[in-house]
């Protein structure tokens, strides 16, 4: 394993491979490991079951130390595979707040910032 990335690592078995290939992906690739699941109304309306998160996404998270907390995406983090939610944050030791980096797929998209890139019309097949 002497690359720094290889697209052949992704049907490997070996874990130490898979998180290679994870961490040392390209932006284009990991920005698509952002995906989210949708609730049931937007999986309704676009025929799609989960999307990737964007700046202005309205979402709920499931699991961790904050579950159940809604709040607006503020930030993505496309580097660290993290975004970063308003109201969804920790108190330093000198007394100031920062913002909680969370897991994309620990999220669920209550209300998508629309844009028709993002979502085309529901398909035919459906």
């Amino acid at each position: 394993m002497k690359k720094k990335f290889s697209l052949h690592w992704k049907g490997s078995t070996q874990a130490r491979k898979q998180r290679k290939y994870a961490v040392h992906a390209p932006l284009h690739i990991k920005g698509a490991q952002l995906s989210a699941h949708l609730s049931k109304e937007l999986r309704k309306k676009y025929g799609e079951r989960s999307a990737r998160v964007c700046v202005g996404d309205k979402v709920k998270v499931m699991r961790g130390q904050f579950k159940k907390k809604s709040g607006k995406v503020e930030r993505v983090n496309m580097k660290r595979s993290v975004i970063f939610i308003t109201g969804i944050e920790h108190t330093r030791k000198d007394g100031s707040r920062v913002l909680y980096p969370v897991a994309a797929s620990k999220v669920l998209i209550e209300e998508s910032k629309t844009d028709r890139r993002r979502f085309t019309e529901q398909k035919v097949g459906k």
